[in-house]
């Protein structure tokens, strides 16, 4: 009939394809850590947490070497009543950090006002506001 290895593989892809089905339905958090030691003292830590909630998700990322190098991630975004906000800001060891932020509004008149901020990574920052037409459905 099946062989051992094709029963194996069906009970994987399986289990597999009701992991993949139930996970985007679900709300709440899940993450990781992983830590990677190589010869001599070299090796890494990373770390990924993710929220998903209604209307709004944040994801948080970080890598720190044995070396001392590293770096953090985040970035969230929420929707709701025609209004979404989003942004992401980047941390480094050495100081430097830069980021940015997304706000849109639905006017309710066909138009949509948005507004954009950046920083960079030397400190320079530019915003950018304005509105414009929603294209016809």
């Amino acid at each position: 009939m099946f062989t051992r290895n094709a029963i194996l593989a069906i009970g994987a892809w399986s289990g597999l394809a009701t992991l993949l089905v139930a996970l985007p339905a679900e709300a709440g958090q899940h993450g990781r850590t992983r830590t990677v030691q190589g010869p001599f003292g070299a090796g890494y830590v990373q770390a990924r947490q993710v929220s998903r909630q209604p209307g709004a998700i944040s994801v948080q990322q970080s890598v720190q070497t044995h070396a001392g190098y590293g770096a953090a991630h985040s970035r969230n975004a929420s929707w709701s009543d025609g209004v979404y906000q989003g942004g992401a800001s980047h941390s480094f060891n050495n100081g430097a950090s830069a980021g940015r932020s997304t706000t849109l509004q639905d006017n309710g008149d066909g138009s949509i006002s948005y507004a954009r901020a950046r920083t960079g990574l030397q400190g320079q920052t530019s915003t950018a506001t304005g509105t414009f037409q929603r294209p016809p459905r």
